[in-house]
């Protein structure tokens, strides 16, 4: 099965070499990933600027989120190490706009973090939202559509809306995706693949079912099968 650019493989492992490790491993299967949090620490900056220069895309899922001035600077300073196809950043409208103005004309795309596919109404309730989960989310797709950000992330059931509200070059990038096969993990709002892509997804995120099989270039393989089906 070839590689599928709409997949994106989450490389959420301890440290960097484990992390070239598993781009070894998927070869040519892959060639979208992702840098999160837990690399960021320890060499993720560098290895995207490395995997962007070895021609894969790369995914900077770094969710940034502090004063405007201060989003404006970190945005212009990674769009400017061009390390970066995708950037996110919080959904909030201070933020969103800070960031759109700090990528100024580079290339990486922003898109704005709705609500973590981890939560629940019940978590929202928690915080102290007065939103359920599909309405903050549709507040936060329509204010990052007026900031002028490029897309959203947002969960699998939520791409139908996000597609609906972005229009057809709106970026949806869609985590929280368990194939068939596999288990949720911690994903509160899971879809399989198939259903992801229908709703609406312009790409896909998964981490675990693929890099913690046995054979990570087989089950990303297996992954591509399921999205052909879409």
């Amino acid at each position: 099965m070839a590689c599928d650019s709409r997949l994106i493989v989450a490389l959420d492992v301890p440290s960097v070499a484990e992390a070239w490790g598993l781009v070894e491993r998927l070869g040519d299967q892959v060639s979208f990933y992702k840098i999160g949090l837990q690399l960021l620490a320890v060499g993720g900056v560098q290895m995207a600027r490395e995997l962007k220069a070895r021609g894969f895309s790369v995914f900077a899922d770094w969710k940034l989120h502090d004063i405007g001035a201060t989003v404006e600077k970190a945005a212009a300073a990674i769009a400017a190490a061009g390390g970066a196809d995708l950037l996110t950043v919080h959904a909030e409208p201070q933020v969103l706009a800070a960031a759109v103005r700090g990528r100024g004309d580079a290339p990486v795309k922003i898109l704005g973090v709705t609500v973590m596919t981890s939560l629940t109404d019940g978590d929202l309730a928690e915080i102290g939202y007065a939103f359920d989960v599909e309405r903050l989310i549709e507040r936060r797709i329509r204010q990052c559509l007026a900031a002028g950000a490029d897309g959203v992330i947002v969960g699998p059931r939520e791409a139908a809306l996000a597609r609906r509200l972005g229009g057809p070059d709106f970026l949806v990038v869609t985590p929280g995706v368990r194939p068939a096969w596999a288990g949720a993990d911690d994903q509160a709002r899971p879809a399989t693949p198939v259903e992801t892509l229908r709703n609406g997804a312009s790409h896909i995120v998964c981490g675990r079912p693929i890099t913690a099989a046995a054979d990570p270039k087989a089950a990303a393989a297996r992954m591509a099968e399921e999205m052909a089906q879409a």
